[in-house]
């Protein structure tokens, strides 16, 4: 059983989130959020596989309230995923670099939306490559973003620095596999491998990790 919380200061979406939640045999309503304080209050208290956190919330917001969330030692099992307005919303990257699993955006269709929440409780990111790329490419040419090298950058060998570049192209592990001419399960150990290095929790933290190495230009 999934267990999920909802966080949005709006009535209707929790109603609508919480009907979706609840119409599914696997997933299990954890409990439901007003504001982002609330937010973190109940993930402590009922510590759910899965948050669905909006941004805009009196309080404290949703970015504020992923940090604190992730930071939390007692929830490292817990994933957020980010819930926006606009696909390139301006608070997206603040909120994949504070350990965000992916964002959805508010008219996803409901089975996309179910579909997400079983992906991100198994530990996959939820970043599509074609928005990783836009995400990417919007925050890369803000000049006030300059690349801060991870401590554990050197640890990388040289391919699997050329790998978690193509991981912040928003390339998949097939894709990866294509442009380096090897195979996908090799692939996949070299993006296994990096994140381990680096102490990534997904996939989606190791793109962030990449634009901030300056690994990928956007």
């Amino acid at each position: 059983m999934i267990r999920v919380l909802i966080a949005d200061d709006q009535d209707l979406v929790r109603l609508g989130l919480r009907a979706l939640v609840e119409s599914e045999d696997d997933l299990a309503l954890a409990g439901e959020a007003a504001d982002g304080l609330r937010a973190v209050e109940l993930a402590r208290q009922v510590r759910p596989d899965v948050v669905l956190m909006d941004i805009r919330m009196p309080g404290i917001d949703g970015i504020e309230a992923t940090r604190r969330i992730v930071a939390d030692p007692d929830l490292t099992g817990t994933r957020v995923v980010v819930l926006t307005t606009f696909e390139l919303d301006e608070y997206v990257f603040d909120a994949l670099r504070h350990g965000a699993s992916g964002f959805l955006t508010k008219d996803t269709r409901p089975p996309e939306l179910l579909r997400a929440i079983r992906l991100v409780a198994e530990g996959e990111a939820l970043l599509s490559p074609s928005v990783t790329r836009r995400v990417v490419r919007e925050f890369a040419t803000r000049p006030s973003r300059a690349p801060r090298p991870h401590p554990r950058l050197d640890t990388l060998t040289e391919r699997e620095r050329q790998v978690v570049g193509l991981v912040g192209e928003g390339l998949n592990n097939e894709e990866i596999a294509a442009r380096l001419v090897v195979s996908p399960a090799t692939a996949r150990t070299h993006v296994s491998r990096a994140m381990g290095k680096l102490g990534a929790r997904d996939r989606a933290q190791l793109v962030v990790f990449a634009y901030q190495s300056g690994l990928v230009s956007g």
